[in-house]
């Protein structure tokens, strides 16, 4: 069972979206998963049931309600985009071990740079000393996932304080450049894919 590697550029959330969508509702048993990296221009997503007030003070770009989980965050370039079109019922797996095994494959993309970073059982995503560095939003259609997580690497920043990132207020964003690690984003893709294929299993991917 491979993965294929879909490599979109910098291209608009909303087309992407739809995409997704799409492929995840006409998909069949056989269809092989996907992994779709991206970056985004700048634009805020609402997570399915977010709230408006944590978007903390006036912004000039879009927000734009989505079917993910989660609340609000920030996407923008330099930050890389992983989205996962699993079949969940092929990988006999629920969506707990979903979101642990995308964490655990971020944490080893890390370490490979020597960054300690961890998840948090009480707060999806990865944090490196407290700062948030990947955030995670999922949706589950016919058995199947779609979003996925986005790991800041190169980016501004300053959007962020415009929100309560992740519905939580005062927490604290990190990116790996301001870690040391200046890298592009599809850099950072190459360790990320080979721990998404260790983690879940699959025997190498397709392009």
């Amino acid at each position: 069972m491979k993965l294929r590697i879909e490599s979109l550029g910098l291209k608009d959330y909303a087309s992407v979206w739809s995409a997704m969508r799409e492929f995840t509702e006409t998909r069949d048993e056989h269809a092989t998963d996907e992994l779709w990296l991206v970056e985004h221009p700048g634009i805020y997503t609402l997570g399915l049931n977010g709230d408006p007030a944590h978007i903390v003070r006036p912004v000039s770009m879009q927000v734009i309600q989505t079917d993910r989980g989660g609340q609000v965050t920030y996407h923008g370039p330099g930050q890389l985009v992983a989205y996962a079109l699993f079949d969940l019922r092929r990988l006999n797996i629920g969506v707990r071990t979903l979101v642990s095994g995308l964490e655990n494959a971020t944490v080893g993309t890390l370490g490979q740079y020597g960054i300690c970073a961890a998840a948090r059982r009480d707060a999806p995503g990865v944090y490196v000393e407290g700062k948030k560095i990947a955030s995670l939003g999922l949706r589950i259609r016919r058995g199947c996932s779609y979003h996925g997580l986005s790991l800041n690497v190169d980016m501004d920043l300053s959007p962020f304080s415009a929100i309560n990132p992740c519905g939580f207020q005062g927490l604290r964003i990190t990116q790996l450049a301001d870690l040391g690690v200046r890298i592009k984003p599809l850099e950072a893709a190459v360790p990320l894919v080979a721990e998404i294929v260790r983690e879940f299993g699959y025997d190498g991917i397709q392009t």
